[in-house]
Parts: C-alpha cells; sequence; structure tokens
C-alpha cells in the first residue's frame, strides 16, 4: 500500500525479488537510467536509514531489516543539498555507486544496478511486486535468486563490499 500527501511517499511495505545477472542481454530493452549514490546513516538489527541521491532528486528512506522478499519501508524526499551533505559528513563509507537501468521485460519493469567503486563487477536486477506470490516472466538473462542472500543488500555491500568476497 502507498499513499502520497504534500510530496511525502510512503510505501509502508516493499516486495521486491532480486537476481543476479548473468549475460549483457537485459541490454536490448533499457528504457532510461539513473546515476546513484547513498550512504547509510544507520544499521541496526531493526532498521537501516539510507540518503539516495541521483542527478535531481534525494531522498531518505527508512527500511526494516527483515530478511526476505518482504519489508517495511518508508521514503520521503529531501532537499539535494542536504542529501550530499549527509552523504558526504555523516554516512557509514563507503558509498554505494551504482547506475541504475529501467529495463522492460514480458510488461515488467526490471531494475538493473550497474555497481562501481568498493562493489565494482557486481550486476544485480530486482523487480517490485505488488504480492509475495505474484507470477512473473524470469528473463533469460537473470542467474541466481538472491533476495534472502543478505550479502546482497545494498546496506550489506557497505560493511562487506563486492570486491572482499
Amino acid at each position: 500500500m502507498s499513499f502520497s500527501k504534500d510530496n511525502i511517499t510512503v510505501m509502508g511495505v516493499e516486495i521486491e525479488r532480486k537476481y543476479t545477472v548473468i549475460s549483457e542481454a537485459w541490454k536490448q530493452n533499457i528504457t532510461g537510467s539513473d546515476n546513484i549514490i547513498q550512504g547509510y546513516l544507520a544499521n541496526t538489527d531493526k532498521c537501516s536509514i539510507r540518503i539516495r541521491s541521483s542527478s535531481d532528486k534525494a531522498s531518505i528512506n527508512i527500511k526494516s531489516m527483515r530478511i526476505g522478499i518482504q519489508r517495511s519501508e518508508f521514503e520521503y524526499p529531501i532537499p539535494i543539498d542536504e542529501a550530499k551533505h549527509m552523504l558526504n559528513k555523516l554516512s557509514i563509507q563507503p558509498l554505494i555507486i551504482k547506475t541504475r537501468y529501467y529495463v522492460n521485460h514480458a510488461d515488467d519493469c526490471w531494475e538493473v544496478d550497474v555497481f562501481e567503486g568498493e562493489n565494482a563487477g557486481l550486476v544485480v536486477a530486482e523487480i517490485e511486486l505488488d504480492e509475495p506470490d505474484q507470477a512473473f516472466d524470469i528473463p533469460t538473462w537473470l542467474g541466481d535468486e538472491v533476495s534472502n542472500d543478505i550479502r546482497y543488500y545494498n546496506v550489506s555491500l557497505v560493511e562487506n563490499p563486492y570486491q572482499n568476497w
């Protein structure tokens, strides 16, 4: 369930499935992209607090630490200048740097994240769903599902970057 009031978006629950990417065939169906920088202000056993900035917007996000495809999530827009300050001065290092590509497949929009910096070489795809058991077509360019593998959570990539695996 989500609603918007006074430019505040509250998702409440996020349902997403995450996969490794095993080929570059996804590049044939790119519809857009964003360069993203994100950092974490906190990472506890209950939640993470994330700051994200892209070219034209920024947000603060609070997400429950429950492992799996369904978690509580709340996200609110913030001024870009404030986000940059929090990323540079308050966030746990290293920052997550990635390009997010929006890819159409079988009437679904997939988000393919290509990581840089300490996480260079990692490419994952995720799809957001309305229901945990919702059916969807799995593209041939996907590898293993990693929705339940905490190593692939962005907050974990700060503490244990992909280059250290």
